[in-house]
C-alpha cells in the first residue's frame, strides 16, 4: 500500500468557489499549517495547461509540509505534475486500468457507494476508498446519500482504508463516531471558513476522536 492510514485522517479537497480574499495556494497553505494530512486538488473547469501549472505549484507546497498531493480524476495531470496519486470516481477509468499504467508506488483512491464497488476497487489495486455522501453535500447536491450502516458495511467489506466524504462539518462530524472509517474528507467545512488554519486544527481534533477505536 502506498498510503498510510494516518495520512487519511483529515483529507482536504479543494474547491475554488471560496477563492477571493485568499488565493487557492494561500488557502491550501493555511490548511496545511492547520494540520491536514492529505490534499486533493480538484479542478473541473481549468484548461489542461493551467491545471498542470497549478498542480506543480501545489505539489511543491505540499512537499514542504510533507503531505501527499492527490489529483482528482486526471491521471495525466497527476503524472506530469509529480503528484503522489489520483482519485477517481465511479464514472472514470477502471482502477485496474489505471494501476497498470501508473505502477505500484502511485496512490490510487476510488469512490465507492456500494460493497460491490468497494471490492472491485480493491481488487483493481486501489489504495483507499472515498465513501459518501454521508451527509447532504453543498458541493455535490445530486450525490447519493450513504447511511452509517451502509458506510460500515462498505468499510468492513475491504481491507484497504476508507474516508467518509460529503457534507461533513464540525457540527455533524461527531455523528460518524463508531463507524469504521480511517478519516474524513472535507471541502466547504474547511475552505469556506474565515480562518482556515484554525478550522483545520479543530476538524483534526474532532477527526481523531471519531476514528479512535
Amino acid at each position: 500500500m502506498s498510503i498510510l492510514k494516518e495520512q487519511l485522517l483529515l483529507y482536504a479537497v479543494t474547491d475554488r468557489a471560496w477563492v477571493g480574499r485568499q488565493t487557492l495556494l494561500e488557502q491550501i497553505e493555511d490548511a496545511l499549517k492547520g494540520g491536514v494530512t492529505l490534499v486533493q486538488l480538484r479542478e473541473k473547469d481549468l484548461e489542461e495547461g493551467e491545471f498542470l501549472r497549478e498542480a506543480i505549484q501545489v505539489r511543491a507546497l505540499c512537499r514542504r509540509y510533507h503531505v501527499p498531493l492527490i489529483i482528482n480524476d486526471n491521471v495525466d495531470i497527476a503524472l506530469q505534475s509529480g503528484a503522489d496519486g489520483v482519485h477517481v470516481g465511479i464514472e472514470d477509468a477502471p482502477v485496474a486500468e489505471i494501476r497498470q499504467r501508473v505502477g505500484k508506488n502511485f496512490i490510487i483512491g476510488a469512490t465507492a457507494k456500494t460493497v460491490q464497488q468497494a471490492r472491485l476497487a480493491e481488487e483493481g489495486g486501489a489504495d483507499y476508498l472515498g465513501v459518501g455522501a454521508v451527509f447532504p453535500s453543498p458541493t455535490k447536491q445530486s450525490a447519493i446519500r450513504i447511511t452509517n450502516e451502509q458506510l460500515n458495511e462498505i468499510c468492513s467489506s475491504v481491507s484497504i482504508p476508507a474516508v467518509a466524504i460529503g457534507g461533513i462539518t464540525r457540527d455533524n462530524l461527531s455523528q460518524l463516531k463508531g463507524s469504521r472509517i480511517d478519516g474524513v474528507a472535507v471541502v466547504s467545512a474547511l475552505f469556506s471558513a474565515e480562518d482556515i488554519k484554525a478550522t483545520a486544527e479543530q476538524l483534526k481534533q474532532e477527526a481523531v476522536s471519531v476514528v479512535s477505536r
